[in-house]
Protein backbone atom coordinates (compact mmCIF):
# COMPACT_ATOMS: atom_id res chain seq x y z
CA UNK A 1 0.00 0.00 0.00
CA UNK A 2 1.10 3.25 -0.68
CA UNK A 3 2.24 5.73 1.95
CA UNK A 4 -0.92 8.13 2.27
CA UNK A 5 1.49 10.92 2.68
CA UNK A 6 3.28 10.90 -0.83
CA UNK A 7 -0.21 11.39 -2.16
CA UNK A 8 -0.76 15.11 -0.28
CA UNK A 9 1.52 17.02 -1.89
CA UNK A 10 0.90 19.17 -4.35
CA UNK A 11 4.34 19.45 -5.71
CA UNK A 12 5.99 15.95 -4.51
CA UNK A 13 9.61 16.32 -3.65
CA UNK A 14 10.11 12.63 -2.02
CA UNK A 15 11.26 10.41 -4.22
CA UNK A 16 8.87 7.48 -5.74
CA UNK A 17 11.77 4.82 -7.01
CA UNK A 18 14.36 2.62 -5.39
CA UNK A 19 17.38 0.27 -6.66
CA UNK A 20 17.85 3.27 -8.63
CA UNK A 21 15.04 2.93 -10.99
CA UNK A 22 13.09 6.14 -11.48
CA UNK A 23 10.18 4.15 -12.33
CA UNK A 24 7.99 2.68 -9.51
CA UNK A 25 4.17 1.08 -9.31
CA UNK A 26 1.72 1.24 -6.37
CA UNK A 27 -1.22 -0.75 -5.99
CA UNK A 28 -4.31 1.32 -4.43
CA UNK A 29 -7.89 0.99 -3.83
CA UNK A 30 -10.63 3.99 -3.48
CA UNK A 31 -12.46 3.86 -0.81
CA UNK A 32 -10.19 1.20 0.94
CA UNK A 33 -6.94 3.36 1.28
CA UNK A 34 -8.60 5.94 1.46
CA UNK A 35 -11.28 7.88 0.11
CA UNK A 36 -9.87 10.22 -2.60
CA UNK A 37 -6.87 11.45 -3.79
CA UNK A 38 -7.19 15.42 -3.80
CA UNK A 39 -5.97 17.69 -7.02
CA UNK A 40 -2.10 17.51 -6.83
CA UNK A 41 1.02 17.86 -9.19
CA UNK A 42 4.05 16.73 -9.99
CA UNK A 43 7.29 16.90 -12.05
CA UNK A 44 7.00 13.23 -12.68
CA UNK A 45 4.93 11.43 -15.49
CA UNK A 46 2.13 8.76 -14.72
CA UNK A 47 -0.24 6.45 -15.54
CA UNK A 48 -3.22 5.55 -13.75
CA UNK A 49 -4.02 1.99 -14.81
CA UNK A 50 -7.57 0.88 -13.53
CA UNK A 51 -7.60 -2.94 -12.17
CA UNK A 52 -11.17 -3.38 -11.04
CA UNK A 53 -14.20 -1.16 -11.12
CA UNK A 54 -15.00 2.19 -11.89
CA UNK A 55 -14.49 5.63 -10.37
CA UNK A 56 -13.47 9.16 -11.56
CA UNK A 57 -10.20 11.22 -12.40
CA UNK A 58 -9.86 14.74 -12.82
CA UNK A 59 -7.27 16.46 -14.99
CA UNK A 60 -6.46 19.99 -15.47
CA UNK A 61 -10.38 20.67 -14.16
CA UNK A 62 -12.19 17.87 -16.72
CA UNK A 63 -13.45 15.02 -14.98
CA UNK A 64 -13.36 11.48 -17.12
CA UNK A 65 -15.08 8.64 -15.67
CA UNK A 66 -12.98 5.07 -16.08
CA UNK A 67 -13.21 1.58 -15.54
CA UNK A 68 -11.70 -1.73 -15.45
CA UNK A 69 -9.06 -1.63 -18.62
CA UNK A 70 -9.45 2.18 -18.77
CA UNK A 71 -5.71 4.12 -18.74
CA UNK A 72 -4.71 7.57 -17.82
CA UNK A 73 -1.90 9.50 -18.79
CA UNK A 74 -0.32 12.14 -16.70
CA UNK A 75 2.59 14.16 -18.59
CA UNK A 76 4.49 16.09 -15.85
CA UNK A 77 3.11 19.29 -14.12
CA UNK A 78 -0.84 18.40 -15.40
CA UNK A 79 -3.55 18.96 -11.85
CA UNK A 80 -4.78 16.04 -11.73
CA UNK A 81 -6.82 13.64 -8.74
CA UNK A 82 -8.73 10.70 -8.32
CA UNK A 83 -12.15 10.39 -6.72
CA UNK A 84 -15.30 7.41 -5.88
CA UNK A 85 -17.90 7.36 -8.12
CA UNK A 86 -21.08 7.01 -6.26
CA UNK A 87 -20.53 3.82 -3.93
CA UNK A 88 -18.07 2.11 -6.57
CA UNK A 89 -15.02 1.17 -5.59
CA UNK A 90 -11.70 1.23 -7.69
CA UNK A 91 -8.63 -0.87 -7.83
CA UNK A 92 -5.56 0.68 -10.26
CA UNK A 93 -2.18 0.62 -10.27
CA UNK A 94 -0.28 4.41 -9.83
CA UNK A 95 3.12 3.80 -12.63
CA UNK A 96 5.05 6.50 -11.68
CA UNK A 97 8.25 7.35 -13.42
CA UNK A 98 10.84 9.99 -14.10
CA UNK A 99 10.67 11.40 -17.90
CA UNK A 100 14.69 12.26 -17.48
CA UNK A 101 15.54 8.70 -17.13
CA UNK A 102 15.37 8.57 -21.22
CA UNK A 103 17.56 11.72 -21.68
CA UNK A 104 21.13 11.13 -22.51
CA UNK A 105 24.35 13.05 -23.35
CA UNK A 106 25.07 10.89 -25.95
CA UNK A 107 22.29 11.50 -28.74
CA UNK A 108 19.90 14.26 -29.34
CA UNK A 109 16.43 11.93 -29.20
CA UNK A 110 14.75 13.40 -25.78
CA UNK A 111 15.41 16.39 -26.91
CA UNK A 112 14.20 16.04 -30.20
CA UNK A 113 10.97 13.83 -29.60
CA UNK A 114 10.53 13.40 -25.98
CA UNK A 115 11.05 17.28 -23.98
CA UNK A 116 8.15 18.56 -26.23
CA UNK A 117 6.09 15.58 -25.38
CA UNK A 118 6.91 15.74 -21.74
CA UNK A 119 6.23 19.41 -22.13
CA UNK A 120 2.99 19.14 -22.84
CA UNK A 121 3.09 20.69 -26.04
CA UNK A 122 1.46 17.44 -27.95
CA UNK A 123 -2.23 16.95 -28.21
CA UNK A 124 -2.66 13.69 -27.02
CA UNK A 125 -5.56 11.82 -25.30
CA UNK A 126 -5.77 12.02 -21.05
CA UNK A 127 -7.62 8.89 -20.83
CA UNK A 128 -6.50 5.69 -23.37
CA UNK A 129 -9.14 2.26 -23.85
CA UNK A 130 -10.18 0.28 -25.50
CA UNK A 131 -10.81 2.25 -29.72
CA UNK A 132 -8.59 4.60 -28.60
CA UNK A 133 -5.39 5.15 -30.92
CA UNK A 134 -2.45 3.70 -29.11
CA UNK A 135 -3.85 2.13 -26.39
CA UNK A 136 -3.17 -1.71 -26.89
CA UNK A 137 0.53 -0.70 -27.20
CA UNK A 138 0.22 0.98 -23.83
CA UNK A 139 -1.98 -1.77 -22.25
CA UNK A 140 0.93 -4.37 -23.81
CA UNK A 141 3.81 -3.16 -22.13
CA UNK A 142 2.44 -1.70 -18.72
CA UNK A 143 1.56 -5.38 -18.65
CA UNK A 144 5.04 -6.75 -19.26
CA UNK A 145 6.70 -3.59 -17.17
CA UNK A 146 4.26 -5.05 -14.25
CA UNK A 147 5.46 -9.08 -14.76
CA UNK A 148 8.79 -7.45 -15.06
CA UNK A 149 8.96 -5.24 -12.01
CA UNK A 150 7.00 -8.16 -9.84
CA UNK A 151 10.02 -10.45 -10.17
CA UNK A 152 12.95 -8.30 -10.25
CA UNK A 153 15.43 -10.56 -11.42
CA UNK A 154 18.75 -10.09 -13.38
CA UNK A 155 18.93 -6.71 -15.51
CA UNK A 156 15.22 -6.19 -14.92
CA UNK A 157 16.20 -2.22 -15.30
CA UNK A 158 17.04 -2.63 -18.70
CA UNK A 159 13.69 -4.12 -19.79
CA UNK A 160 11.55 -1.84 -18.25
CA UNK A 161 13.37 1.01 -19.89
CA UNK A 162 13.26 -0.69 -23.23
CA UNK A 163 9.68 -1.20 -22.88
CA UNK A 164 9.09 2.38 -21.78
CA UNK A 165 10.73 3.34 -24.85
CA UNK A 166 8.77 1.31 -27.25
CA UNK A 167 5.60 2.68 -25.30
CA UNK A 168 7.17 6.27 -25.92
CA UNK A 169 7.92 5.70 -29.55
CA UNK A 170 4.39 4.60 -30.47
CA UNK A 171 2.70 7.66 -29.06
CA UNK A 172 5.07 10.12 -29.92
CA UNK A 173 4.79 8.63 -33.60
CA UNK A 174 0.67 8.54 -33.36
CA UNK A 175 0.77 11.94 -31.71
CA UNK A 176 2.45 14.58 -32.81
CA UNK A 177 -0.40 17.84 -33.42
CA UNK A 178 0.72 20.36 -31.43
CA UNK A 179 -1.66 21.32 -28.43
CA UNK A 180 -3.43 24.63 -28.02
CA UNK A 181 -1.79 25.84 -24.80
CA UNK A 182 -4.47 28.84 -23.98
CA UNK A 183 -6.39 25.69 -21.43
CA UNK A 184 -3.01 24.72 -19.71
CA UNK A 185 -2.14 28.42 -19.52
CA UNK A 186 -5.55 28.83 -17.03
CA UNK A 187 -4.43 25.78 -14.95
CA UNK A 188 -0.53 26.72 -14.60
CA UNK A 189 -1.69 30.20 -13.41
CA UNK A 190 -3.75 28.68 -10.29
CA UNK A 191 -0.69 26.00 -9.63
CA UNK A 192 0.48 28.55 -6.91
CA UNK A 193 -3.11 28.34 -5.35
CA UNK A 194 -3.79 24.46 -4.85
CA UNK A 195 -0.34 24.47 -3.71
CA UNK A 196 -0.64 27.17 -0.93
CA UNK A 197 -3.75 24.83 -0.11
CA UNK A 198 -1.99 21.42 0.13
CA UNK A 199 0.78 23.09 2.44
CA UNK A 200 -2.06 25.57 4.27
CA UNK A 201 -5.19 23.85 4.58
CA UNK A 202 -5.18 23.51 8.29
CA UNK A 203 -5.10 27.57 8.58
CA UNK A 204 -7.22 30.55 7.88
CA UNK A 205 -7.93 30.87 4.12
CA UNK A 206 -9.62 33.29 2.43
CA UNK A 207 -10.48 34.54 -1.15
CA UNK A 208 -8.70 38.24 -0.69
CA UNK A 209 -5.49 36.25 -0.24
CA UNK A 210 -5.58 33.86 -2.83
CA UNK A 211 -6.79 36.23 -5.19
CA UNK A 212 -3.62 38.36 -4.22
CA UNK A 213 -1.39 35.56 -4.71
CA UNK A 214 -1.54 35.36 -8.35
CA UNK A 215 -2.17 38.98 -8.96
CA UNK A 216 -6.09 38.71 -9.43
CA UNK A 217 -9.01 40.96 -8.37
CA UNK A 218 -11.52 38.70 -5.91
CA UNK A 219 -14.03 38.75 -8.31
CA UNK A 220 -11.76 38.02 -10.73
CA UNK A 221 -10.29 35.33 -9.01
CA UNK A 222 -13.93 33.43 -8.06
CA UNK A 223 -14.88 33.21 -11.47
CA UNK A 224 -11.50 32.13 -12.75
CA UNK A 225 -10.72 29.68 -10.73
CA UNK A 226 -14.52 27.93 -11.20
CA UNK A 227 -14.41 28.42 -14.86
CA UNK A 228 -10.96 26.43 -14.03
CA UNK A 229 -12.01 23.48 -12.10
CA UNK A 230 -15.84 23.60 -11.96
CA UNK A 231 -16.58 24.65 -8.17
CA UNK A 232 -15.58 27.72 -6.38
CA UNK A 233 -12.67 27.82 -3.90
CA UNK A 234 -14.37 27.65 -0.85
CA UNK A 235 -15.77 24.23 -2.15
CA UNK A 236 -12.96 23.13 -3.32
CA UNK A 237 -11.47 24.02 -0.09
CA UNK A 238 -13.38 22.92 2.58
CA UNK A 239 -13.31 19.38 0.60
CA UNK A 240 -9.94 19.12 0.53
CA UNK A 241 -10.14 19.47 4.34
CA UNK A 242 -12.84 17.31 4.45
CA UNK A 243 -10.51 14.86 2.50
CA UNK A 244 -7.69 14.98 5.13
CA UNK A 245 -9.87 14.64 8.14
CA UNK A 246 -11.32 11.58 6.96
CA UNK A 247 -8.13 9.93 6.73
CA UNK A 248 -6.98 11.44 10.13
CA UNK A 249 -10.65 9.62 11.63
CA UNK A 250 -9.06 5.91 10.02
CA UNK A 251 -5.25 6.78 11.05
CA UNK A 252 -5.06 8.60 14.09
CA UNK A 253 -6.82 8.05 17.66
CA UNK A 254 -7.31 11.99 17.79
CA UNK A 255 -10.72 12.90 18.99
CA UNK A 256 -13.01 14.35 16.22
CA UNK A 257 -12.60 18.18 17.46
CA UNK A 258 -9.22 17.83 17.39
CA UNK A 259 -9.26 16.69 13.68
CA UNK A 260 -11.59 19.52 12.92
CA UNK A 261 -9.08 22.01 14.07
CA UNK A 262 -6.29 20.56 12.53
CA UNK A 263 -7.90 20.74 9.17
CA UNK A 264 -9.07 24.04 9.44
CA UNK A 265 -12.86 24.01 10.78
CA UNK A 266 -12.85 26.84 13.61
CA UNK A 267 -16.59 25.18 15.16
CA UNK A 268 -17.07 21.29 15.19
CA UNK A 269 -21.25 21.77 14.54
CA UNK A 270 -20.01 23.22 11.16
CA UNK A 271 -17.24 20.41 10.59
CA UNK A 272 -20.28 17.48 11.84
CA UNK A 273 -22.47 18.79 9.29
CA UNK A 274 -19.87 19.32 6.23
CA UNK A 275 -18.68 15.37 6.85
CA UNK A 276 -22.05 14.21 7.03
CA UNK A 277 -22.45 15.69 3.69
CA UNK A 278 -19.89 14.50 1.53
CA UNK A 279 -19.84 11.03 3.51
CA UNK A 280 -23.46 10.43 4.45
CA UNK A 281 -21.69 9.90 7.86
CA UNK A 282 -21.14 11.62 11.36
CA UNK A 283 -17.57 11.49 11.92
CA UNK A 284 -17.66 9.03 14.60
CA UNK A 285 -19.70 6.75 12.41
CA UNK A 286 -17.08 7.22 9.18
CA UNK A 287 -14.04 6.28 11.94
CA UNK A 288 -16.39 3.04 13.21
Amino acid sequence: MINITEYQAIHENKSHFDYNMPYNTYPCTIPLDFDSVPLHWHDDAEFIYIKKGAGIIVIDGNEYHVKAGDIAFILPSRVHGIFQLDNEQIEYENIIFDSKMFASTLDDFYDSFLLPFFENTVNIPCIFRSGVTGYESIKKYLDSNDNISSHREGAWGLAIKGNMYLLLFNLVTLYEDKIDSSSRKKIDRLKPVIKHVELHYSETTNIKDMAKLIGFSESHFMRFFKEAFGVSFVTYLNDYRLSMAARMLLSTEESVLEISQQVGFENLSHFNRQFKRKYGKTPREYRN
